[in-house]
């Protein structure tokens, strides 16, 4: 027999095994996920979570993919987070410490309170890459935020209303831009793709078996 513990899901109760994620015991529960999940494995972002334990004040974030159930779980999803995304053309965007106050002015009202790095799901240093984002660190910045999923838990617990993923994002397109060494051979890869070098080759795999496609790629040959 499986152990079960007791979780309640939108204020409804529901007995499911314990070595569930959140998102499997909705669907467990016979809910239909529709919106709100994605990749399933805690990267994509989309099924951002609150839950707190009965008896206990506490309000906790996660991603319903990743965290298990407990028993006495109360659970409610967020709905996609609003953040505060500004417009602007990254080929006009300069790498200067200017460009964040231009665009994203509220990270210099940030009061220090590492509540966007403790409820982070993917234990990034949030603050510390707003921090380098304020003095124009963008590479800093890019680096600390790399694996950001844009969930926007961390701004749900803002005081200072930054949208911390929005600013990362900027930091790395400017990094990826200005800053970061190019890739010769990706930029070669990508010429031979335009010039129509691939398109035969392509056209052939196309037209082959599922079957002979899978062993294609079940043996390939992995460049290390």
């Amino acid at each position: 027999m499986e152990n079960k513990v007791n979780v309640y899901l939108f204020g409804k109760k529901y007995e499911v095994p314990e070595e569930l994620t959140i998102m499997k015991a909705m669907e467990y529960c016979g809910y239909k996920l529709v919106r709100g999940c994605g990749c399933r494995n805690g990267f994509c972002g989309a099924c951002a979570t609150l839950y707190r334990i009965k008896g206990k004040m506490e309000l906790k974030t996660c991603l319903a993919c990743q965290q298990k159930v407990e028993e006495g779980m109360y659970v409610a999803t967020l709905p996609f987070f609003p953040l505060v995304k500004q417009v602007y053309d990254i080929q006009k965007v300069k790498p200067e410490q200017a460009v964040m106050m231009q665009l994203y002015p509220e990270i210099y009202s940030c009061i220090g309170c590492n509540a966007c790095t403790k409820a982070c799901p993917q234990q990034i240093k949030v603050m510390q890459y707003i921090a380098y984002a304020q003095r124009g660190d963008f590479e800093a910045c890019a680096e600390e935020s790399f694996d950001c999923v844009m969930c926007g838990i961390c701004s749900s617990r803002c005081p200072a209303g930054i949208s911390h993923p929005q600013v990362a994002l900027l930091a790395r397109r400017i990094n990826g831009k200005y800053l970061a060494p190019k890739s010769e051979h990706l930029e070669d890869r990508v010429k031979e793709i335009k010039d129509g070098t691939f398109v035969e080759l392509i056209e052939a795999l196309m037209n082959k078996p599922i079957e002979e496609l899978k062993e294609l790629y079940n043996h390939r040959e992995i460049e290390k």
